[in-house]
């Protein structure tokens, strides 16, 4: 396991997602299994030239990537105020007044209304949510500086308050310039007119900003949310969680939490759209991210998809949920392309369709239009750090340490004690030069700052406890495990963590035990997901630590014939780098140091770090051949 490929655009069942029904049919009729050893090594000599072949042909891209990734993460902040668009306003987080902590996702609603109408005007360049939401409400602002570092010249603030049925609204619009304040209105009404409240508010920002607006952006800035102050208030409360998931562990948990609000909200307003378009893309995740790879949610996010498309089957949200789900759910790169297409002439100021282009980009091992979509993104969203994290995993897979660890800093710049971010960085080091002690550090003195933070940094800590070789850390991170298991490159029950655990320390005994219990719920996992390549590689792994060498090398030979990297670059490699592991743990010594070669000529997670100190590695330690790669693979005096 490595937990430096955190649970977002780039792990197990990141970015894409599966292709069409149709494909994933033939594919289980073309493929026939090997009968025979020898047809197995044929196979997989196959599959080894093929990767690289392939991999030659993306690492030459590699002294390329850098430069345009580093202008995008590492470009000059602030803007001078001479260059910034006339046109261009950031909509800054509302200040929450209400007496009543339940109401506070009131002015939260406010603020993204009014930003999401906004950005639908093609003549207005407005900065992406991401980014102003990181200037707090409720304190002084340098609305000068603000303006300057998020390139626009208008800044848009104030408060919202709700008391007995009345809400209270203040407004005002500052060009920040020169400081001068253009307009300031409050509005208190009945709690019921706060979506003609925040109308008015967008007409008049409008007005004073001289923007063109078409018929057609009227008509998509006159929709309403929803009749349903309630119904709305449960989606606010999803969209936050949805917002978050980043490289947070706990993703499984925010995903299913924010399904259960959605659903909440729709079962008040069955035509509530933005709440439909936000379940949708909600169930596509748990889809792409393995987190539940089955019919049952791919028919549940199909089903959301259908009553989005109902409500409004030419608006731009539309088209980019339909983007999300032919890209998460079946990895259909073209379709999504070309929603992604329709929705930008509808979003034109929405940075997720170019981070979602981007993303593309990357699966289809495309990396340098990966670094110029995400910049593109970056410029209508500049201190969104979710995108510098996914950056900094671009580099991470050409094993450009020095620039990753650049990317995360400049996030944590943004949010500095983000711990799923501080962790990440001290992973660097580890993954760089196989030194684990930045790592332990962090996790322990976040440990000692909030002991209920375990849960979240268990994987990490299971990860470096066992290239540490501490056995206590191993147990006091299986401990924190949660009960559904871990989601790092791979999704692992906790089982498997008990048994590679006990493996780790020689305990046999202990390792089957846990190993057979891994077996008997992974198994159910793949008869349900049986196209599902990254699942069918757990089971390979739980396979040969039981000893089990035909299946488990069958298995992993399948799950990388399911999952090429010419499907998907990241996802490919993952599957590719633990048929190595396999091989390794079945006694083919020869088989894992070519998988290991191939896997190390494309970009993947594969790092000097993980096969220097992690016990995936133990039975080759001591081989020549292996002792080079790890060799080659240390980082040069001039790059520590």
């Amino acid at each position: 396991m490595n937990p430096s490929s955190p649970p977002a655009e780039k792990s197990v069942k990141s970015p894409p997602v599966r292709r069409e029904t149709s494909e994933q049919s033939q594919d289980a009729n073309v493929y026939s299994e090997p009968r025979h050893k020898n047809n197995r090594i044929l196979t997989v000599a196959l599959l080894v030239a093929v990767a690289i072949a392939l991999g030659l042909g993306f690492w030459n891209l590699s002294r390329q990537l850098a430069p345009q990734l580093i202008t995008s993460s590492t470009s000059k902040e602030q803007t001078s105020a001479s260059l910034l668009p006339e046109k261009s306003v950031a909509v800054l987080p509302f200040e929450n007044l209400s007496d009543d902590n339940e109401n506070a996702f009131l002015a939260d609603g406010v603020q993204g209304d009014i930003l999401g109408a906004l950005s639908k005007v093609a003549d207005l360049k407005v900065i992406g949510r991401t980014s102003v939401n990181s200037y707090a409400a409720g304190g002084a602002r340098n609305l000068h500086e603000i303006a300057e570092t998020l390139g626009v010249a208008y800044v848009l603030e104030g408060t919202v308050g709700q008391t007995h049925g009345k809400v209270r609204i203040t407004a005002q619009l500052t060009d920040a310039r020169t400081q001068n304040r253009l307009w300031a209105e409050t509005y208190q009404r009945d709690l019921g007119e706060v979506f003609a409240i925040q109308s008015e508010i967008v007409q008049r920002t409008i007005s004073q900003l001289r923007a063109n607006v078409s018929e057609k952006e009227k008509a998509a800035i006159a929709e309403r949310p929803t009749k349903d102050l309630t119904a709305y208030g449960l989606y606010v409360r999803a969209n936050a969680l949805t917002a978050t998931i980043a490289l947070n562990p706990q993703i499984n948990d925010r995903l299913r939490e924010a399904i259960q609000l959605l659903d909440q909200a729709i079962a008040r307003d069955p035509d509530f759209y933005l709440a439909y378009c936000e379940l949708s893309v909600t169930h596509d995740y748990l889809y792409f991210f393995g987190l539940d790879h089955t019919p049952e949610r791919l028919a549940l996010a199909e089903a959301a998809l259908k009553a989005v498309v109902r409500l409004r089957r030419d608006a731009g949200e539309t088209h980019l949920a339909r983007a999300n789900f032919f890209y998460r759910c079946y990895l259909d790169y073209n379709h999504a392309r070309t929603e992604l297409g329709l929705a930008e002439r509808a979003l034109p100021n929405n940075s997720q369709i170019f981070e979602l282009t981007g993303y593309i980009d990357r699966r289809q091992g495309l990396w340098n239009e990966s670094a110029r979509s995400l910049q593109r993104a970056l410029e209508l969203d500049p201190r969104n750090f979710f995108m510098l994290q996914q950056i900094a995993l671009s580099y991470q897979e050409f094993r450009q340490f020095g620039a990753m660890a650049a990317a995360l800093d400049r996030a944590l710049k943004l949010i500095p004690r983000d711990v799923d971010t501080r962790v990440t960085r001290a992973l660097v080091d580890l993954e760089w030069k196989a030194d684990p002690q930045p790592l332990d550090e962090i996790i322990r003195k976040t440990l000692a700052e909030d002991p209920a933070k375990a849960p979240d940094l268990a994987a990490q800590w299971f990860y470096v406890g066992l290239c540490e070789r501490d056995r206590v850390a191993v147990a006091q991170a299986l401990a924190a495990i949660p009960a559904n298991g871990i989601s790092v490159d791979l999704n692992f029950p906790r089982s498997w963590c008990e048994g590679l655990a006990a493996r780790a320390r020689d305990d046999a005994a202990a390792a089957r035990a846990a190993f057979l219990i891994a077996r008997a719920e992974v198994e159910k996992t793949v008869r349900e997901q049986p196209d599902y390549g990254p699942g069918l590689t757990v089971l390979g792994l739980i396979d040969a630590g039981l000893g089990r060498k035909e299946e488990a090398i069958r298995e992993g030979l399948h799950a990388v014939e399911l999952l090429p990297i010419s499907k998907d670059s990241i996802d490919g490699a993952e599957v590719m780098k633990y048929l190595g592991v396999i091989y390794a743990w079945c006694g083919e010594k020869d088989l894992a140091i070519k998988q290991i070669t191939a896997t190390l000529q494309i970009p993947s997670t594969l790092s000097y770090g993980n096969l220097k100190l992690h016990p995936y590695w133990d039975l080759l330690r001591g081989e020549p051949r292996f002792e080079k790669i790890v060799a080659d693979l240390a980082p040069k005096s001039r790059e520590k």
